[in-house]
């Protein structure tokens, strides 16, 4: 049974929002949000206890979660052009097959060997790279201003670090910045409402007919 039949006027026509849509909104929020909680389980435990045995350990867990709510949100988000869709997708691929082969071909824990080898971050910063997509798209479409202090956050954090011209203690604030302002985020999506993430539908119409005819 459809929740709603209200109708809206795109900017190609009217359309409605079906279950389907809801659900797919519900989806992608989750996964942001299981994202933003294993993101801050990890930054809080390296923040407060240090690199200690037990938390680098912790960190390659945290970092699949991370990696999978990411993946979750990067096939249910509502982007109108397809190719940056895919482009998200890919880079989010690139950085988690990085990451696999990494933590496979060094005995070390998956964090400590990007963090005392930052060249890994030319593969596994993909994964941030699709991740800083989403803030980018959230900014440019809802104008959020935690968003808006992310997209530069976090590009600015890992390029630091891999070319070494940030002192740790920089390092740590970003990282806290950005914790931070991705609990924010994930907190506001969770309560914003749905409609305004599905879109104007009529636009995703219109694209699909371009490509057919194409």
């Amino acid at each position: 049974m459809t929740t709603s039949t209200e109708v809206y006027q795109g900017q190609f026509g009217e359309f409605t929002i079906t279950d389907s849509d809801r659900t797919g909104v519900i989806i992608y929020r989750a996964g942001l949000i299981v994202a933003a909680l294993s993101f801050t389980i990890g930054s809080v435990l390296v923040l407060w206890q240090g690199a200690t045995s037990v938390v680098v350990q912790a960190l390659t867990p945290l970092f699949a979660v991370f990696s999978l709510g990411l993946a979750i949100s990067l096939v249910t988000i509502h982007i109108y052009l397809i190719q940056l869709h895919r482009l998200l997708q890919l880079f989010w691929l690139v950085g988690t097959l990085s990451a696999v082969i990494v933590a496979l071909t060094h005995s070390e824990p998956l964090a400590l060997v990007i963090y005392n080898r930052p060249v890994t971050l030319l593969g596994v910063g993909f994964t941030f790279a699709a991740l800083t997509g989403i803030f980018f798209k959230e900014a440019f479409c809802f104008n959020r201003f935690e968003t808006k202090l992310l997209t530069p956050i976090i590009p600015l954090l890992l390029v630091g670090h891999l070319v070494g011209i940030l002192p740790v203690n920089v390092e740590q604030i970003l990282l806290a910045i950005w914790t931070i302002l991705f609990v924010v985020f994930a907190v506001r999506k969770a309560i914003q409402p749905i409609p305004p993430d599905i879109g104007d539908k009529s636009v995703f119409a219109y694209l699909k007919q371009q490509r057919a005819k194409a």
